[in-house]
């Protein structure tokens, strides 16, 4: 329905989950882990690239891909076969979006390569951020999960919201502590210095922070028990000892005791508990089994704590269905549709529907891009209001809402939940909240 998609299109859209890194470092030479290279290649480095790697590309070929010394044709060369079994993946698809409404490039294609490759220079320059999420992708604002810190100071405090990461906090391996004496200036040498050091972030960025995300599903299960400070304690100090193995129980009972600890921080800052939960951004290893015990596990926590909003962010995908069970039956349970609307963007679309006729309308965040590379969000904010919008059009047309709903429902979902969550509802009105839209 072209009315919809109007009213989407117009209306400010919240970004709630990115991994971006600051804007002068972007626009500096980049190099180093995140940055392979520093050309348009580089907009593949997230998602589309395991695409490709499924789709068949050797590592070899990807590798002279991302290599700075590979020239752009023959970049376009190496792709192109493997692209052609991608294209209508979401991954690329964002891409796409991202060549038209970005690049005013129309096609992924030999004959536009080098346009590509000099507009992707030209757009790099001080401010491009705030073109890029403001006027581009119509966002209102971006919260940032940095991948490089446990929270940065961005130069951007209006438009980059950031996170205070727990998962080195509860984490604490041998890497994680010089991580943190390196941030802090701070000297661990026993499980009181580590607690105090959890103190600190949070004393300091606690009323900065948006929120704290967590993103240990990666490597455990979420089914964090209660253990007295005492077992940690033990296990902390054999962990850090001359023979450092403790084993997975130990392993749990630290991070168990720790994960605890950020959560009643959390809860005395009020802030947000961002959770990873489905889908890996993995390749030839994403353990499902594991991944559909999330929604389960949480059960407990969200009973635990009832007053800490937690958020299940990624949907949960592919077993979706059990987070719809858990935002219907727990007040505190929130879910997030961040990356999910590339990975697959016609499960997220049947996703959305069937959560607003069984879940309250305030427990969703409709968009997070969840990519470190700035100028992939826009073609993920295309799909997002796509698929927003297709969702609306399905209920109106089915009856299940009707159309003078469209309007205050649109905004609700794509930035009023955001600033109710986040914080905004004690500096705006709820009515006001509803009436935003994209200047």
């Amino acid at each position: 329905m072209d009315w919809i998609e109007e009213i989407v299109a117009e209306t400010g859209l919240t970004d709630t989950h990115e991994h971006l890194v600051e804007e002068s470092r972007r626009t500096k030479e980049s190099s180093g882990w995140l940055f392979p290279c520093d050309d348009w290649a580089l907009l593949f480095r997230e998602y589309i690239q395991d695409d490709l790697h499924c789709a068949g590309m050797s590592a070899v070929d990807e590798q002279r891909f991302y290599d700075p010394g590979t020239p752009s044709i023959d970049k376009f060369r190496l792709v192109h076969p493997f692209w052609e079994r991608i294209k209508h993946t979401g991954y690329a698809q964002a891409f796409t979006h991202t060549l038209r409404n970005l690049y005013g490039i129309d096609s992924f294609s030999l004959e536009r390569i080098e346009e590509l490759a000099s507009r992707y220079y030209e757009l790099k320059k001080p401010g491009y951020y705030e073109h890029v999420l403001k006027n581009v992708s119509g966002l209102t604002e971006c919260h940032v999960n940095s991948l490089e810190r446990i929270f940065v100071e961005t130069e951007y405090p209006m438009l980059l919201k950031q996170d205070i990461s727990i998962l080195e906090l509860s984490r604490c391996s041998a890497a994680d502590i010089v991580k943190v004496e390196g941030e802090t200036g701070l000297h661990i040498r026993s499980f009181e210095d580590w607690l105090a050091a959890i103190d600190h972030y949070f004393e300091r960025y606690g009323k900065q922070a948006v929120a704290v995300k967590y993103q240990g599903a990666y490597s455990r299960r979420l089914n964090f028990d209660h253990v007295s400070e005492r077992s940690a304690a033990g296990f902390f100090n054999r962990h850090h000892a001359e023979r450092p193995f403790i084993g997975p129980h130990g392993e749990k009972v630290l991070q168990d005791y720790l994960f605890h600890y950020c959560v009643k921080k959390a809860g005395e800052y009020d802030l947000p508990v961002k959770l990873h939960t489905g889908y890996f951004a993995t390749r030839d290893s994403m353990p499902l089994a594991q991944v559909k015990e999330n929604a389960a596990d949480l059960c407990r926590l969200l009973q635990d704590y009832p007053d800490v909003r937690f958020i299940l962010m990624h949907i949960g995908y592919p077993y979706q269905d059990e987070v719809i069970a858990l935002c219907k039956q727990y007040r505190n349970a929130y879910v997030d549709l961040c990356w999910a609307w590339i990975v697959n963007p016609i499960a997220c679309v049947r996703f959305l529907t069937e959560f607003l006729v069984a879940a309250p309308s305030n427990k969703v965040l409709t968009f997070g891009g969840d990519y470190i590379m700035v100028e992939n969000v826009v073609g993920h904010s295309v799909i997002a209001r796509k698929g927003i919008s297709e969702t609306l059009s399905r209920l109106v047309h089915r009856n299940w809402i009707q159309r003078s709903e469209v309007p205050e429902l649109a905004a609700r979902l794509m930035n009023g939940n955001a600033r109710e969550l986040f914080g905004g509802v004690a500096k705006r009105g709820p009515s006001e909240i509803l009436c935003l839209k994209s200047s």
